[in-house]
Protein backbone atom coordinates (compact mmCIF):
# COMPACT_ATOMS: atom_id res chain seq x y z
CA UNK A 1 0.00 0.00 0.00
CA UNK A 2 1.60 3.15 -1.14
CA UNK A 3 2.79 5.83 1.47
CA UNK A 4 0.36 8.19 2.73
CA UNK A 5 -2.93 5.89 1.72
CA UNK A 6 -4.21 5.70 5.07
CA UNK A 7 -8.27 6.16 4.05
CA UNK A 8 -9.93 3.21 1.85
CA UNK A 9 -9.66 4.50 -1.93
CA UNK A 10 -12.41 3.50 -4.41
CA UNK A 11 -8.83 1.29 -5.79
CA UNK A 12 -9.09 -0.68 -2.69
CA UNK A 13 -12.08 -2.24 -4.53
CA UNK A 14 -10.28 -2.38 -7.67
CA UNK A 15 -9.74 -6.34 -7.60
CA UNK A 16 -5.95 -4.85 -8.89
CA UNK A 17 -3.04 -3.92 -7.03
CA UNK A 18 -4.42 -1.84 -4.25
CA UNK A 19 -7.00 -4.73 -3.60
CA UNK A 20 -3.86 -6.86 -2.92
CA UNK A 21 -2.37 -4.97 -0.81
CA UNK A 22 -5.30 -4.13 1.28
CA UNK A 23 -5.65 -7.72 1.75
CA UNK A 24 -2.32 -8.75 2.66
CA UNK A 25 -1.41 -5.38 5.04
CA UNK A 26 -5.44 -5.36 6.97
CA UNK A 27 -7.32 -8.92 6.43
CA UNK A 28 -4.68 -11.61 6.33
CA UNK A 29 -2.46 -10.16 9.16
CA UNK A 30 -5.37 -9.63 11.50
CA UNK A 31 -6.93 -13.32 10.49
CA UNK A 32 -4.44 -15.36 9.69
CA UNK A 33 -4.86 -16.97 13.58
CA UNK A 34 -8.61 -17.65 12.84
CA UNK A 35 -7.99 -19.19 9.50
CA UNK A 36 -6.59 -17.59 6.01
CA UNK A 37 -9.18 -16.50 3.73
CA UNK A 38 -10.24 -18.35 0.55
CA UNK A 39 -12.49 -18.53 -2.44
CA UNK A 40 -15.09 -21.05 -1.00
CA UNK A 41 -14.78 -24.01 1.81
CA UNK A 42 -14.23 -28.02 1.09
CA UNK A 43 -15.89 -29.34 4.16
CA UNK A 44 -16.26 -33.02 5.33
CA UNK A 45 -19.35 -34.66 5.46
CA UNK A 46 -20.77 -34.56 8.86
CA UNK A 47 -23.26 -36.31 11.17
CA UNK A 48 -26.36 -34.77 11.81
CA UNK A 49 -28.14 -31.75 10.40
CA UNK A 50 -26.38 -28.82 8.96
CA UNK A 51 -27.32 -25.31 9.50
CA UNK A 52 -26.96 -22.47 7.55
CA UNK A 53 -27.75 -18.33 7.98
CA UNK A 54 -26.63 -15.34 6.78
CA UNK A 55 -27.07 -11.56 8.36
CA UNK A 56 -25.79 -8.07 7.39
CA UNK A 57 -24.85 -5.90 10.00
CA UNK A 58 -25.20 -2.27 10.09
CA UNK A 59 -24.89 -0.52 13.42
CA UNK A 60 -24.49 3.00 14.05
CA UNK A 61 -21.69 3.97 15.45
CA UNK A 62 -19.65 1.28 14.52
CA UNK A 63 -18.15 0.91 18.36
CA UNK A 64 -20.26 1.43 21.17
CA UNK A 65 -19.77 0.74 25.03
CA UNK A 66 -19.24 -3.64 25.17
CA UNK A 67 -18.59 -4.05 21.46
CA UNK A 68 -18.28 -2.87 17.98
CA UNK A 69 -19.23 -3.84 14.77
CA UNK A 70 -16.71 -7.13 14.42
CA UNK A 71 -17.48 -8.57 16.93
CA UNK A 72 -21.06 -8.21 16.75
CA UNK A 73 -20.60 -9.81 13.57
CA UNK A 74 -19.42 -12.81 14.62
CA UNK A 75 -21.54 -13.31 17.73
CA UNK A 76 -24.75 -12.54 15.71
CA UNK A 77 -24.23 -15.18 13.04
CA UNK A 78 -22.85 -17.36 15.72
CA UNK A 79 -26.56 -16.94 17.92
CA UNK A 80 -29.05 -17.43 14.78
CA UNK A 81 -26.69 -20.74 14.33
CA UNK A 82 -26.97 -21.63 18.30
CA UNK A 83 -30.88 -21.26 18.21
CA UNK A 84 -31.58 -24.02 16.27
CA UNK A 85 -28.99 -26.18 18.33
CA UNK A 86 -26.47 -25.57 16.18
CA UNK A 87 -22.46 -25.74 16.85
CA UNK A 88 -20.86 -23.10 15.43
CA UNK A 89 -18.03 -24.43 13.00
CA UNK A 90 -17.32 -21.85 9.78
CA UNK A 91 -17.60 -17.91 8.78
CA UNK A 92 -17.74 -16.29 6.35
CA UNK A 93 -17.46 -12.54 6.22
CA UNK A 94 -17.63 -10.00 3.59
CA UNK A 95 -17.02 -6.17 4.12
CA UNK A 96 -18.40 -3.15 2.11
CA UNK A 97 -16.07 -0.02 3.38
CA UNK A 98 -17.08 3.55 2.12
CA UNK A 99 -14.28 5.33 0.68
CA UNK A 100 -12.76 7.75 3.07
CA UNK A 101 -12.72 5.03 6.26
CA UNK A 102 -9.56 5.74 8.01
CA UNK A 103 -7.74 2.36 7.72
CA UNK A 104 -7.20 2.29 11.57
CA UNK A 105 -10.64 2.34 12.06
CA UNK A 106 -10.77 -0.70 9.16
CA UNK A 107 -7.73 -2.55 11.42
CA UNK A 108 -9.30 -2.06 14.83
CA UNK A 109 -12.90 -3.76 13.43
CA UNK A 110 -11.10 -6.53 11.63
CA UNK A 111 -9.03 -6.89 14.71
CA UNK A 112 -12.29 -6.93 16.70
CA UNK A 113 -14.02 -9.58 14.32
CA UNK A 114 -10.67 -11.86 14.48
CA UNK A 115 -10.76 -11.98 18.51
CA UNK A 116 -14.78 -12.24 18.32
CA UNK A 117 -14.16 -15.53 15.96
CA UNK A 118 -11.41 -16.64 17.63
CA UNK A 119 -12.81 -16.99 21.30
CA UNK A 120 -15.97 -19.06 19.94
CA UNK A 121 -13.88 -21.28 18.50
CA UNK A 122 -15.16 -20.80 14.97
CA UNK A 123 -13.17 -20.30 11.40
CA UNK A 124 -13.45 -17.40 9.25
CA UNK A 125 -12.61 -19.41 5.60
CA UNK A 126 -13.89 -17.03 2.87
CA UNK A 127 -14.57 -13.43 2.29
CA UNK A 128 -15.08 -10.44 0.12
CA UNK A 129 -14.37 -7.18 0.41
CA UNK A 130 -16.13 -4.38 -1.82
CA UNK A 131 -15.18 -0.02 -1.68
CA UNK A 132 -18.47 1.88 -2.40
CA UNK A 133 -18.05 5.93 -2.88
CA UNK A 134 -18.01 8.01 -0.24
CA UNK A 135 -21.44 8.68 1.20
CA UNK A 136 -22.99 5.55 -0.51
CA UNK A 137 -22.06 3.99 2.98
CA UNK A 138 -21.96 4.38 7.02
CA UNK A 139 -17.99 3.64 6.99
CA UNK A 140 -18.35 0.45 6.95
CA UNK A 141 -21.34 -2.94 6.51
CA UNK A 142 -20.35 -6.23 7.74
CA UNK A 143 -22.22 -9.16 5.68
CA UNK A 144 -21.65 -12.91 7.37
CA UNK A 145 -22.86 -16.41 6.83
CA UNK A 146 -22.18 -19.18 9.04
CA UNK A 147 -22.11 -22.57 9.26
CA UNK A 148 -22.71 -25.21 11.75
CA UNK A 149 -23.63 -28.99 12.86
CA UNK A 150 -26.94 -30.17 15.18
CA UNK A 151 -26.08 -32.96 16.50
CA UNK A 152 -28.45 -35.73 15.75
CA UNK A 153 -31.50 -35.88 17.78
CA UNK A 154 -31.21 -32.11 18.41
CA UNK A 155 -34.66 -30.61 17.81
CA UNK A 156 -35.38 -27.12 19.22
CA UNK A 157 -38.10 -25.10 17.03
CA UNK A 158 -41.22 -23.04 17.80
CA UNK A 159 -43.53 -25.70 17.04
CA UNK A 160 -42.55 -27.94 19.93
CA UNK A 161 -44.11 -25.06 22.27
CA UNK A 162 -46.87 -25.97 24.31
CA UNK A 163 -48.83 -25.07 26.88
CA UNK A 164 -47.29 -25.67 30.37
CA UNK A 165 -43.62 -24.60 29.15
CA UNK A 166 -41.71 -22.39 30.85
CA UNK A 167 -40.24 -19.36 29.29
CA UNK A 168 -36.73 -18.37 30.90
CA UNK A 169 -34.35 -15.47 29.48
CA UNK A 170 -30.88 -16.27 30.06
CA UNK A 171 -30.07 -12.39 31.46
CA UNK A 172 -30.75 -8.87 31.51
CA UNK A 173 -32.53 -7.46 28.58
CA UNK A 174 -32.61 -4.23 26.77
CA UNK A 175 -28.84 -4.00 27.17
CA UNK A 176 -27.86 -3.73 23.63
CA UNK A 177 -30.15 -1.44 22.21
CA UNK A 178 -29.81 1.25 25.16
CA UNK A 179 -26.36 1.35 25.03
CA UNK A 180 -25.92 1.61 21.31
CA UNK A 181 -29.16 4.80 21.14
CA UNK A 182 -26.76 6.05 24.27
CA UNK A 183 -23.43 5.98 21.97
CA UNK A 184 -25.40 7.55 18.89
CA UNK A 185 -27.05 10.38 20.29
CA UNK A 186 -24.31 10.92 23.26
CA UNK A 187 -26.52 10.69 25.76
CA UNK A 188 -24.66 10.14 28.82
CA UNK A 189 -26.47 7.72 30.13
CA UNK A 190 -23.84 5.70 32.72
CA UNK A 191 -23.13 2.51 33.17
CA UNK A 192 -24.48 1.01 30.08
CA UNK A 193 -22.88 -1.44 27.69
CA UNK A 194 -23.82 -4.15 25.41
CA UNK A 195 -24.50 -7.26 25.92
CA UNK A 196 -22.94 -8.84 22.97
CA UNK A 197 -21.44 -12.29 23.30
CA UNK A 198 -22.13 -15.86 21.98
CA UNK A 199 -24.24 -17.91 23.05
CA UNK A 200 -23.59 -21.39 21.99
CA UNK A 201 -22.05 -22.74 24.81
CA UNK A 202 -25.22 -22.17 26.90
CA UNK A 203 -26.66 -23.45 24.40
CA UNK A 204 -24.75 -26.65 24.29
CA UNK A 205 -24.89 -26.95 27.97
CA UNK A 206 -28.82 -26.80 28.09
CA UNK A 207 -28.87 -29.76 25.43
CA UNK A 208 -26.89 -31.64 26.92
CA UNK A 209 -28.72 -31.45 30.32
CA UNK A 210 -32.24 -31.30 29.21
CA UNK A 211 -32.07 -33.21 26.00
CA UNK A 212 -35.89 -33.40 24.05
CA UNK A 213 -37.55 -31.31 27.57
CA UNK A 214 -35.72 -28.19 25.44
CA UNK A 215 -38.56 -27.37 23.11
CA UNK A 216 -37.21 -23.95 21.24
CA UNK A 217 -35.05 -20.95 21.39
CA UNK A 218 -34.69 -17.45 20.04
CA UNK A 219 -32.35 -14.52 20.83
CA UNK A 220 -34.77 -11.12 20.68
CA UNK A 221 -32.24 -9.23 18.85
CA UNK A 222 -34.38 -6.57 16.88
CA UNK A 223 -37.77 -5.63 18.38
CA UNK A 224 -36.69 -6.60 21.92
CA UNK A 225 -38.38 -10.03 23.91
CA UNK A 226 -41.72 -8.37 23.31
CA UNK A 227 -41.42 -8.71 19.51
CA UNK A 228 -39.79 -11.61 19.76
CA UNK A 229 -42.43 -13.48 21.44
CA UNK A 230 -45.21 -11.99 19.46
CA UNK A 231 -43.37 -13.92 16.75
CA UNK A 232 -43.46 -17.06 18.51
CA UNK A 233 -46.72 -17.03 20.03
CA UNK A 234 -47.72 -16.60 16.34
CA UNK A 235 -46.11 -19.51 15.29
CA UNK A 236 -46.82 -21.92 17.75
CA UNK A 237 -50.46 -20.86 18.26
CA UNK A 238 -50.55 -20.09 22.37
CA UNK A 239 -50.65 -17.73 25.15
CA UNK A 240 -47.56 -16.49 26.34
CA UNK A 241 -47.78 -14.52 29.85
CA UNK A 242 -44.85 -12.77 31.61
CA UNK A 243 -44.47 -11.62 35.19
CA UNK A 244 -43.26 -7.97 35.41
CA UNK A 245 -41.21 -8.58 38.94
CA UNK A 246 -39.44 -11.56 37.08
CA UNK A 247 -37.60 -9.73 34.68
CA UNK A 248 -34.34 -9.23 34.32
CA UNK A 249 -33.57 -5.63 34.14
CA UNK A 250 -30.28 -3.86 35.63
CA UNK A 251 -31.04 -0.80 37.19
CA UNK A 252 -29.06 1.67 34.83
CA UNK A 253 -31.22 0.08 32.25
CA UNK A 254 -34.04 0.40 33.87
CA UNK A 255 -33.56 4.10 34.83
CA UNK A 256 -32.44 4.91 31.12
CA UNK A 257 -35.63 3.54 29.65
CA UNK A 258 -37.73 5.59 32.09
CA UNK A 259 -35.57 9.30 31.31
CA UNK A 260 -36.28 8.50 27.83
CA UNK A 261 -39.44 7.23 28.01
CA UNK A 262 -38.46 3.90 26.18
CA UNK A 263 -39.86 0.68 27.03
CA UNK A 264 -37.05 -2.23 27.54
CA UNK A 265 -39.64 -4.75 25.68
CA UNK A 266 -38.67 -3.78 22.60
CA UNK A 267 -34.91 -2.95 23.19
CA UNK A 268 -32.88 -5.05 21.14
CA UNK A 269 -30.12 -8.15 23.32
CA UNK A 270 -27.36 -9.15 21.53
CA UNK A 271 -25.87 -11.93 23.60
CA UNK A 272 -29.53 -13.56 25.22
CA UNK A 273 -31.78 -15.72 24.52
CA UNK A 274 -35.18 -16.80 25.49
CA UNK A 275 -35.87 -20.50 26.54
CA UNK A 276 -38.75 -22.49 26.51
CA UNK A 277 -38.78 -25.44 28.93
CA UNK A 278 -41.04 -28.48 30.02
CA UNK A 279 -42.12 -27.20 33.41
CA UNK A 280 -41.10 -29.97 35.67
CA UNK A 281 -37.41 -29.05 34.16
CA UNK A 282 -36.94 -25.51 34.76
CA UNK A 283 -35.05 -25.63 37.59
CA UNK A 284 -32.66 -27.81 35.82
CA UNK A 285 -32.27 -25.49 33.41
CA UNK A 286 -31.58 -22.06 35.35
CA UNK A 287 -29.42 -24.42 37.44
CA UNK A 288 -27.30 -25.40 34.10
CA UNK A 289 -27.33 -21.51 33.17
CA UNK A 290 -26.07 -20.02 36.30
CA UNK A 291 -22.83 -21.85 36.76
CA UNK A 292 -22.13 -19.97 33.03
CA UNK A 293 -20.94 -16.44 33.03
CA UNK A 294 -23.08 -15.39 30.13
CA UNK A 295 -26.30 -16.66 31.71
CA UNK A 296 -25.40 -16.61 35.37
CA UNK A 297 -28.53 -13.91 36.03
CA UNK A 298 -31.04 -16.42 33.78
CA UNK A 299 -34.78 -16.63 35.16
CA UNK A 300 -38.06 -17.82 34.38
CA UNK A 301 -39.84 -14.93 33.26
CA UNK A 302 -43.46 -16.30 32.48
CA UNK A 303 -44.97 -19.66 30.92
CA UNK A 304 -47.35 -20.88 28.15
CA UNK A 305 -50.72 -20.97 28.28
CA UNK A 306 -53.41 -22.42 26.17
CA UNK A 307 -55.82 -19.39 24.52
CA UNK A 308 -55.14 -17.02 21.38
CA UNK A 309 -51.84 -16.09 20.05
CA UNK A 310 -50.91 -13.07 22.05
CA UNK A 311 -48.57 -12.00 24.94
CA UNK A 312 -50.09 -11.14 28.05
CA UNK A 313 -47.87 -9.23 30.99
CA UNK A 314 -48.90 -9.21 34.69
CA UNK A 315 -47.95 -6.24 35.74
CA UNK A 316 -46.04 -5.77 39.69
CA UNK A 317 -49.11 -3.83 40.83
CA UNK A 318 -51.46 -6.87 39.58
CA UNK A 319 -53.15 -5.78 36.63
CA UNK A 320 -52.55 -7.41 32.93
CA UNK A 321 -51.88 -5.38 29.80
CA UNK A 322 -51.34 -7.46 25.78
CA UNK A 323 -47.26 -6.76 24.67
CA UNK A 324 -48.36 -5.95 21.54
CA UNK A 325 -46.03 -6.10 18.39
CA UNK A 326 -44.83 -2.76 17.20
CA UNK A 327 -45.30 -1.79 13.73
CA UNK A 328 -42.19 -0.44 12.81
CA UNK A 329 -38.29 -0.78 14.31
CA UNK A 330 -37.70 1.04 17.98
CA UNK A 331 -34.45 2.03 16.90
CA UNK A 332 -32.59 2.40 13.47
CA UNK A 333 -29.06 1.08 13.19
CA UNK A 334 -28.78 -0.99 16.31
CA UNK A 335 -27.90 -4.57 14.59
Amino acid sequence: MASGNEIILLEHGSGGQASQELLEEVFFPLLKDVLPLDSALLAPAAEGKMAFTTDTFVVTPIFFPGGDIGSLAVHGTINDLAMVGARPLYLSVAFILEEGLPLDTLKRVVSSLAEAARRAGVQVVCGDTKVVPRGKADQVFINTSGLGLVPPGTDVRPERIVPGDAIIVSGPIAEHGLAVLSAREDLGLEGLRSDSQPLHRAVSALLEELGPDLHALRDPTRGGLGSTLNELAEECRATFVLHEEALPLRPEVEAGCEILGLDPLYLACEGRFVAFVAPERAEDALAVLKRLPETDSASVVGEVVSGPPRVLLRTRYGGTRVVTRLRGEALPRIC
